[in-house]
């Protein structure tokens, strides 16, 4: 296929390595030398992103947050205006799922399909293309970018409806929040009662308290390794819409909101692009 592909963070190469290692042909937008080796690999850097879409006929976004996504569609020399009927875009970002659907209607008004596809797994699930991938879209169109997805990840549901896909990805950013507080807490209280918070974690991942959160980013607390896999600022982006949508519900989420304010502390301390684990320098 011929795919744009727009966002290449620290998440975004790798997904878009995956599908030139396809075999798939890849246009891209906003090359920078980090991730120039993917032009060396046999994609095509372009000059803008409507350049993107008039090339490709499946263009997948992965960008930081809602205002990028916009401007990158809808914006001068965007996605948009280079699209033709019948293309596809997949918005693997993860932003607001009421932004979303505005997005894929002015999207659909346009003869183009829309599904929003945000993942879970952070930098290591996208170097190992085993993304957990939440799907919104209307299952036709799912089962036309499936075979993309499957290059990318190994958990792919279709969660529902356009948005319904993002809404997915807001309560997978809220069981994960928690779990860090919850491991931060437990490997703080360990180490100030003067226990070796190593071994206390090595006890717990035997029983119920096991989690992925503990294997993974518990041993980070313990050694203090936070370079990102998923930076505290993102996150803390991802609960805010979470936070923003429960007021519109007018829902409670009071964990939520705590450790939202924990990460606000975070961000304070200047830990805004060290990974989610660091959660506990702010405890």
């Amino acid at each position: 296929m011929k795919i744009g592909f727009i966002g290449l963070g620290v998440m975004g190469r790798p997904m878009a390595q995956h599908l030139i290692e396809a075999g798939h042909e890849l246009y891209l937008y906003r090359v920078k030398p980090v991730s120039a080796h993917l032009v060396e690999r046999g994609a095509t850097a372009c000059e803008s992103a409507m350049h993107v879409a008039q090339l490709a006929d499946i263009v997948i976004l992965m960008l930081p947050d809602t205002p990028d996504v916009e401007t990158v569609l809808f914006g001068e020399n965007g996605v948009a205006p280079g699209l033709g009927s019948g293309k596809l875009v997949i918005d693997m970002s993860s932003i607001s799922p009421l932004a979303t659907r505005d997005f894929a209607a002015r999207t659909e008004a346009l003869g183009c399909d829309y599904l929003d596809a945000p993942v879970s797994g952070g930098e290591v699930g996208a170097r190992s293309a085993s993304l957990t991938i939440m799907v919104g879209g209307k299952p036709d169109v799912f089962e036309r970018a499936k075979p993309l997805f499957e290059k990318m990840g190994q958990n792919i549901t279709l969660i529902g409806g356009v948005g319904d896909g993002q809404i997915a990805k807001a309560a997978n950013q809220i069981v994960v929040a928690l779990n860090i507080q919850a491991v931060s807490e437990a490997l703080r209280f360990s180490s100030k009662a003067g226990a070796d918070p190593a071994v206390v974690r090595k006890a717990l991942m035997g029983g119920f308290a096991a989690s992925r959160v503990l294997e993974v980013h518990g041993e980070r607390m313990i050694n203090e390794t936070f370079e990102p896999g998923f930076r505290i600022r993102l996150h803390h982006k991802d609960l805010s819409l979470a936070l923003e949508s429960a007021r519109l519900l007018e829902l409670m989420l009071p964990n939520t909101a705590l450790v939202h304010q924990l990460m606000n502390g975070a961000l304070a301390k200047g830990l805004g692009d060290k990974d989610h684990s660091a959660l506990i320098k702010a405890l």
